[in-house]
């Protein structure tokens, strides 16, 4: 048991720089509410219901994160601050992190379907802090959710899912076999040019905005009609040419 809460607290490590020691990972309001809600899950799978929901209600007292008791989550999973909430169904597999102010939300309480409600998160996910991952869905392997994203349908293994209704930035393969990303966001992803050198994809953008807006300016001035003392003129230099009668 030691050596698997020892492995435990490392992982945290590795993904937090802030401890200077494993006893301070262990005053970590997400470590606080993992720990209760292991008690919480076993008393859940027992049918002694109220107890368990006496312990997650405990937790949350303590560390401000909800999860239901009924959630079932792998090794290693983290919750970087708190303020998370995690639904009945939902399902987390390893490694996962989660910073603040997530919701992994059921479907709509009002129309009486039960069942699977919430959803699944695959290994090594990342989901950044005010992240709302919504319904039975599952949210791939490896995939990033970035801060404050609003992720509705499935997640492919790899994606990274931003904005609001969350889309897939479509980050290569070889970037999300990074081995970890805080808050799931990329700060610096490489895209290629045409050249194929690798160049951030900001100022790549950028770069492409400012050849439309060149573009645009270019075929604006070619339609712009000519003003009528330019035609009079060219007119009466017809005349005095002959080549206008």
């Amino acid at each position: 048991m030691f050596t698997k809460l020892k492995a435990y607290l490392d992982s945290v490590k590795a993904r937090d720089p802030a401890p200077r020691s494993r006893w301070e990972v262990m005053l970590y309001p997400g470590v606080l509410a993992l720990g209760l809600h292991r008690v919480a899950h076993w008393l859940f799978n027992a049918k002694l219901f109220f107890l368990a929901r006496f312990v997650n209600h405990f937790s949350r007292l303590l560390t401000a994160i909800d999860i239901h008791p009924g959630a079932k989550i792998g090794k290693n999973f983290f919750i970087d601050h708190g303020f998370t909430v995690i639904g009945e169904t939902a399902e987390i597999g390893d490694n996962v992190t989660i910073y603040q102010c997530v919701t992994l939300g059921g479907t709509n309480p009002t129309n009486g379907k039960g069942g699977k409600r919430h959803p699944t998160v695959c290994d090594n996910v990342i989901i950044g802090s005010g992240a709302q991952v919504i319904g039975p869905i599952t949210v791939g392997e490896r995939a990033r959710i970035g801060a404050n994203a609003v992720v509705m349908e499935e997640v492919p293994a790899g994606a990274t899912m931003v904005a609001i209704k969350a889309r897939s930035t479509l980050v290569p393969a070889e970037e999300w076999m990074k081995e970890f990303i805080p808050y799931g966001t990329p700060l610096a992803m490489q895209c290629e040019d045409e050249e194929g050198n690798k160049v951030d994809c900001i100022e790549k953008l950028q770069g492409e905005l400012a050849e439309m807006k060149q573009e645009i300016a270019s075929l604006k001035a070619a339609s712009v009609p000519a003003e009528p003392d330019t035609i009079q003129a060219n007119f009466d230099l017809g005349k005095r040419s002959g080549t206008v009668d």
